[in-house]
């Protein structure tokens, strides 16, 4: 359990405070999306999917979306380095997935041209940013590094779109969302 996070109301007791507005928190409606990433750490090149619930539009000219990720995440450090990050939407039914991506990927499988093909049992493709995306996700969108701020414990990383692949039927899905599972995040 994380420590208690202020400001409280005066006379309000903190614990008491804490689990309501966690529960508040949580009531707010996010989807989970895999945020694919690559970049060069330590003179290697690196691919990682992580799960995520804060993604947003956040500009229509430019077109830009926002990913928060916690900062010392190896998807944060990738995104930085690579100066890209891919978003891969997922469908309802696909929830058994997210849990796949909770940790950085161990489970790699490259193809000959040095790109990923799997990861974490599951087919990817790279975006046109080198970043992983699902290959059966729902829809996915690619991003160059627009910017990147400090929000305390996680990054808002900011990217414009430069490419973005969509339903084949033309039809939107319905997207996974945090309530679609037993996952909470927030608070």
């Amino acid at each position: 359990m994380s420590a208690l996070v202020g400001p409280f109301p005066e006379g309000a007791d903190p614990d008491a405070y804490d689990r309501l507005r966690r529960r508040v928190l949580w009531s707010l409606p996010t989807g989970l999306y895999l945020i694919g990433s690559a970049g060069e750490l330590d003179g290697e090149l690196r691919h990682n999917l992580m799960t995520a619930n804060l993604v947003l539009q956040v500009a229509t000219d430019p077109k830009l979306v926002a990913v928060a990720v916690e900062h010392e995440a190896l998807t944060r450090r990738l995104i930085e380095a690579g100066a890209a990050f891919a978003v891969s939407v997922l469908r309802r039914e696909d929830r058994a997935t997210v849990r796949r991506f909770v940790k950085p990927v161990t489970e790699l499988v490259m193809g000959p041209d040095g790109r990923p093909t799997e990861m974490a049992g599951h087919a990817v493709l790279s975006a046109p940013s080198g970043s992983p995306v699902l290959a059966w996700a729902a829809s996915w969108i690619d991003c160059r590094l627009h910017a990147l701020q400090p929000l305390g414990s996680h990054d808002l990383c900011i990217g414009e779109v430069v490419a973005v692949e969509g339903p084949k039927d033309g039809e939107p899905a319905e997207i996974l969302r945090m309530e679609d599972t037993k996952m909470n995040y927030g608070g």
